[in-house]
């Protein structure tokens, strides 16, 4: 790309200003030719010209078909040239690894998914995640990674992308997850909590980019994933949403954290799983006794199933979950005030039966006001949400917070994105 050196860093221009704006404009489709990117800048018709001329020099644009005329000759379409490079997102749950491949425009091209206990540690955990990784990466052509998202179920310092003593987590503390693959895929990585993804993948299934929304994951762990106004708020130090560990009222269960009476030890899948054994054990014969008196592995998603057919002690277990947690998101409802509460995780997909315990209690014991245009929804429980809401991730840093850092090189670097942060 010609004078590159006048496109660094520290000596911005408006003339790079204005073909950041530009680039941007075509790629979220706010504008798609020149015309309206004139008519929404203010440029003239030739500095327009120009400056699309330059982003296409740099690989950025390109010209596609015709679009409507209004009377003259119809305007040539301008597209982002997604296909360029590619996203890769490693989402680690407690009981499982998925991992996927996009493109800049957030499209999943390839995704895979395997069963795996997040308590093996980050050196077995983060060996298998980056295997699979290469394995899908081998089935989406030779494109540069330009961006890593990974998420973890846990609390994340997202200045560094390192876990703060994540609960479920044993031996992850300070980990630097960020190292691992940056050392593999020479490329920026984006380290959060696996519930922020979710939050993002349902902004942008909605299309709503300024949504006031809460996303609650309901899994083997509780999480939250807030959004205000389109943005993710993460609080001072990465710990916001962290429902799983306020007290629940005359609870005295205790929690994996070390503390008593948390929400996850309660109203989680784990905690559920514990309560399902206790009652087996004194004598109950439905449909989760066959797991537990056959020595086979209980899961949330089992109990949710059981749920689902009519099992009454899978239901118990279900609307107590539901009960509890309603009554902190109630909390949350009052004071963060969204206009969506999205419900997911492996507990949540027994649908209506802990939906409606949940809308029950937000109702109760919510303010009028804060409740009064609320919405609270299962979420899609589409398998690709995390990789889709990291790859939304990597989009906003990428081009939303340091595209100026590294256009001028043509793609992003880990020296020009992060080291600069």
């Amino acid at each position: 790309m010609a004078n590159q050196s006048t496109l660094r860093f520290g000596a911005q221009t408006d003339e790079v200003t204005s073909l950041l704006r530009i680039v941007n404009l075509v790629r979220t489709g706010e504008a798609t030719t020149r015309p309206e990117i004139g008519r929404l800048t203010g440029l003239g018709r030739g500095v327009v010209s120009q400056r699309v001329d330059r982003a296409i020099e740099a690989g950025f644009l390109e010209d596609a078909e015709l679009g409507p005329s209004s009377g003259g000759r119809a305007p040539r379409v301008l597209r982002f040239r997604s296909e360029q490079a590619r996203i890769l997102v490693c989402a680690l749950g407690a009981l499982h690894i998925r991992v996927g491949v996009t493109d800049l425009d957030g499209r999943v091209i390839a995704d895979d998914h395997a069963p795996w206990d997040i308590t093996r540690g980050p050196d077995a955990t983060l060996d298998a995640a980056i295997e699979m990784a290469e394995t899908v990466l081998a089935q989406t052509g030779d494109a540069p990674i330009w961006a890593v998202v990974v998420g973890v179920p846990g609390p994340v310092d997202f200045s560094s992308g390192r876990p703060v003593a994540p609960p479920i987590m044993p031996g992850w503390s300070g980990f630097d997850v960020r190292a691992r693959f940056e050392e593999r895929f020479s490329a920026p990585v984006w380290v959060d909590n696996d519930v922020n993804l979710l939050a993002l993948s349902e902004r942008d299934r909605r299309r709503a980019q300024n949504v006031d929304l809460i996303f609650c994951k309901i899994g083997s762990g509780i999480g939250a994933g807030l959004l205000s106004q389109g943005h993710l708020h993460r609080g001072a130090n990465g710990a916001a949403g962290d429902i799983g560990h306020v007290r629940v009222l005359g609870s005295e269960e205790l929690c994996r954290c070390g503390k008593i009476g948390c929400l996850e030890a309660v109203a989680s899948g784990w905690a559920l799983i514990r309560d399902a054994q206790r009652a087996v054990a004194e004598g109950d014969d439905g449909a989760l006794a066959y797991f537990v008196k056959n020595d086979e592995e209980l899961t949330p998603e089992h109990i949710a199933i059981a749920a689902t057919h009519g099992d009454a002690l899978a239901i118990s277990l279900i609307q107590k979950s539901a009960r509890v947690a309603g009554e902190s998101i109630a909390t949350l409802v009052n004071m963060f005030n969204p206009a969506v509460i999205v419900i997911g995780g492996a507990i949540a997909s027994a649908g209506e039966v802990f939906l409606a315990e949940v809308r029950q209690r937000v109702y109760e014991l919510s303010l009028p006001l804060a409740t009064r245009d609320l919405q609270i929804v299962n979420s899609a429980n589409d398998p690709t949400e995390p990789i889709r809401g990291g790859a939304q991730l990597a989009i906003e840093q990428l081009f939303d917070a340091t595209f100026p850092r590294w256009f001028a090189d043509g793609r992003p670097t880990i020296q020009g994105v992060l080291a600069a942060a």
